[in-house]
């Protein structure tokens, strides 16, 4: 049986770690890669690094910061933020990420998800999702970008398929709805999606407890499960974590 794993994200704004709810009021809460040492060091599986305002602000990913935080984990690390072009992804990957990850700009360009996967491979191209309840849209959840801010006409199921069918390997999937709540994950989102695609979904947005991750990994259909709130608070270790998925039947890396 696979192993479900868990991921924690670093949103950072100008070289530091911040966390909001919903992505809104964001605060600084600490140095990227100190925080990224010290959860390699608790046995994270994975870490996902996203430059949240680059998109926005029409910048480029922090590559110097992005070596720094690689050189302290030897784990998977995910990249995220900024990234428009097939050198942007280059450029990445040169710096020791093993994947990038693509929200605003797949929808903005969707040929660089083909582009990238032809290059780099599926492997390496993670599709960035944020989605939010829409009744208007078929599968009842609508794609937003640039930070949640920008709502677009694509319907999540819709563009989790186009974007595998792209190249994407993986897909994280953040409920807007959900996000920094840590009230639960979108249950329904993340098994509508995990359903529909053939490639591990990464659920994202609304882990508070242990019995969160246990839920989106089971009921959800998710193949890893995406914290940050609850971990950057201090109140759950991942070892901490991983022993209460472990108690519940939850198949984790110990």
């Amino acid at each position: 049986m696979l192993k479900k794993r868990i991921i924690i994200c670093l949103d950072v704004k100008d070289g530091r770690t911040t966390k909001g709810v919903k992505f809104q009021n964001n605060r600084d809460i600490g140095d990227p890669v100190e925080m990224a040492a010290e959860y390699y060091r608790q046995g994270v599986d994975e870490l996902v690094f996203y430059d949240i305002m680059a998109s926005a602000r029409g910048k480029k990913p922090i590559l110097d910061l992005i070596a720094r935080v690689a050189s302290q984990v030897f784990i998977p690390f995910c990249v995220g933020g900024g990234i428009a072009t097939l050198d942007d992804i280059r450029q990445i990957i040169l710096a020791g990420a093993e994947k990038v990850s693509l929200n605003s700009q797949a929808v903005k360009n969707p040929d660089l998800i083909t582009q990238g996967a032809r290059v780099f491979g599926n492997q390496c191209m993670v599709l960035g999702m944020d989605a939010a309840k829409d009744a208007a849209m078929p599968s009842g959840y609508r794609v937003y970008i640039n930070g949640g801010r920008v709502a677009t006409e694509l319907d999540a199921r819709e563009w989790a398929q186009e974007a595998v069918r792209r190249g994407a390997g993986e897909i994280v999937l953040n409920s807007i709805d959900a996000d920094g709540t840590r009230d639960g994950y979108e249950l329904n989102l993340t098994r509508l999606i995990s359903e529909a695609v053939e490639v591990p979904v990464i659920a994202s947005g609304g882990g508070g407890t242990p019995k969160h991750l246990v839920d989106v990994l089971t009921d959800g259909k998710a193949d890893a499960a995406l914290v940050a709130s609850m971990v950057h608070s201090g109140d759950y270790t991942v070892a901490g974590i991983k022993q209460a998925l472990a108690d519940s039947g939850v198949p984790v890396r110990m």
